[in-house]
C-alpha cells in the first residue's frame, strides 16, 4: 500500500473545475495544483480566471482557462469539449459554479428559478455527461459536485437554491449507480455558508448571520480552504471506496 502522501496525491491527474475564477472554485484549483494536478479552470470572468491560472502556475502546474456561461445549454458542453480536445480526457470534474437567489418563495420569479436550475443543476449534468465517456474508457474518474446543506435541510428564503441543490444531490447518487461499475466515484460536498464573496454578500449582516451561527455547533461559518480540502480527499485515491456520498461540511448544523 502506498504511503499516505501518495494516497492523497493528484500527481499526473487532470482536473476541470467550474466556477474557478473566485471563491470555492479558485481555492480548489490552487489546492489541487499543490497536490500535483494540472487544471482547466472554467468561468465567465476572464480576469478572475487569469488570477487563478497564475496561482496554479506558481505551484509549478499547467493551467488552461476556458470562458463559458454555465446558464446556457451549450456553454457547459462546449467547455467540456474544449477540455477533451486539449487533453484527451479529464480525470477529475469539480462542479463548483453556482448562483444563489435568496428571497421568500412568493418573490422568486420564473426567470430566477430557471437560471438557478440551469447553473446549479443542468450544467453539472451536461459537463458530467460530456466527460464521462472518456472516464469510462479509461476505467477511472472522479466527479465532485459542490452542493449545500440547504439541499438536505430547509432554510428560509432558499426555495430555488435548495431545490437545485437537492436535485444535485439526487443526481450525484443516480450517476453513482450508473457509473460506479466503471471505477468512477461521484460525490457531493454539502457545505454550510462559506466565506466567499457570495457568502459574505448574503450572510454578512450580523443580524442575519448571528442566529445561523448560534444554531451551528461549530459556532462559525466555513472558509473556502476547508471545502477545498474536502474536495482533495474526494479527488484522491484515498476516497476510492466513497461513492454516491453527501459529505456534510457544515459544523454540525444538520445534526442538531
Amino acid at each position: 500500500m502506498p504511503n499516505w502522501t501518495d494516497r492523497f496525491s493528484l500527481s499526473g491527474r487532470k482536473a476541470l473545475i467550474t466556477g474557478a475564477s473566485k471563491g470555492i472554485g479558485a481555492e480548489i484549483a490552487e489546492v489541487f495544483a499543490d497536490a500535483g494536478a494540472d487544471i482547466i479552470a472554467v468561468a465567465r470572468d476572464a480576469t478572475g480566471l487569469a488570477e487563478t491560472a497564475a496561482r496554479v502556475r506558481a505551484k509549478g502546474r499547467t493551467c488552461l482557462t476556458i470562458e463559458a456561461e454555465m446558464a446556457s445549454r451549450q456553454g457547459p458542453v462546449t467547455a467540456a469539449q474544449q477540455a477533451l480536445a486539449a487533453w484527451g480526457t479529464i480525470d477529475i470534474l469539480v462542479n463548483s459554479a453556482g448562483i444563489a437567489r435568496i428571497a421568500p418563495a412568493t418573490e422568486i420569479s420564473p426567470d430566477w428559478w430557471d437560471e438557478t436550475m440551469a447553473v446549479n443543476l443542468r450544467a453539472p449534468f451536461l459537463l458530467a455527461q460530456t466527460l464521462a465517456p472518456a472516464m469510462i474508457a479509461q476505467q477511472r474518474g472522479k466527479i465532485i459536485n459542490i452542493s449545500s446543506q440547504t439541499g438536505v435541510v430547509a432554510i428560509d428564503d432558499h426555495a430555488a437554491y435548495a431545490a437545485s441543490k437537492g436535485g444535485l444531490n439526487a443526481l450525484t447518487k443516480s450517476l453513482c449507480a450508473e457509473w460506479g461499475r466503471h471505477n468512477i466515484q461521484i460525490n457531493a460536498i454539502c457545505p454550510t455558508v462559506v466565506m466567499t464573496p457570495m457568502g459574505r454578500s448574503v450572510w454578512g449582516p450580523p443580524e442575519k448571520s448571528g442566529p445561523f451561527i448560534a444554531a451551528t455547533p461549530a459556532r462559525r461559518f466555513a472558509e473556502p480552504v476547508e471545502i477545498a480540502d474536502a474536495a482533495l480527499y474526494l479527488a484522491s485515491s484515498a476516497s476510492d471506496m466513497v461513492n454516491g456520498d453527501l459529505l456534510m461540511v457544515e459544523g454540525g448544523f444538520t445534526s442538531v
